[in-house]
């Protein structure tokens, strides 16, 4: 289940192009779509990336693998897996906030996106300062 550079970049591009046309379809009021109908496209994109992720890091337990050459892959995969709980919780609690599901509070439903970006910026701070290969 490999997929090479310019396949995942088409996946992107397709997959990000569908949901910019439902969602200006959806504001335009041209499609009375349900909101978790409009981010179908971001749902799938998201469970690809899941499962290959989850196929990585299911590579990484099987027997003969030495964790000594790999524990810092295997925190950055963990932190991917992370990063993509955290942006499925925000869609999650911002289709439910579009579709009046419930009356939380705009700041809560941004949470999820808060703590993803914090850990990104903590990610990046940690890759461009303390690691040098």
């Amino acid at each position: 289940m490999r997929m090479s550079l310019a396949q995942r970049v088409l996946l992107t591009w397709l997959f990000t192009l569908l949901f910019l046309i439902m969602l200006v379809l959806k504001l335009d009021e041209k499609a009375p779509w349900n909101w978790f109908l409009i981010f179908i496209p971001v749902w799938i994109f998201d469970t690809i990336l899941l499962v290959m992720l989850i196929v990585k890091m299911a590579g990484r337990c099987k027997s003969g693998f030495d964790p000594r050459h790999g524990s810092h892959n295997i925190k950055k995969k963990a932190w991917y897996l992370v990063a993509m709980l955290l942006k499925l919780a925000f869609c999650l609690a911002l289709c439910a906030k579009l579709e009046q599901f419930t009356n939380m509070n705009l700041s809560y439903v941004f949470i999820p996106l808060w703590a993803l970006l914090a850990g990104a910026l903590t990610e990046l701070g940690y890759n461009v300062f303390f690691v040098r290969d």
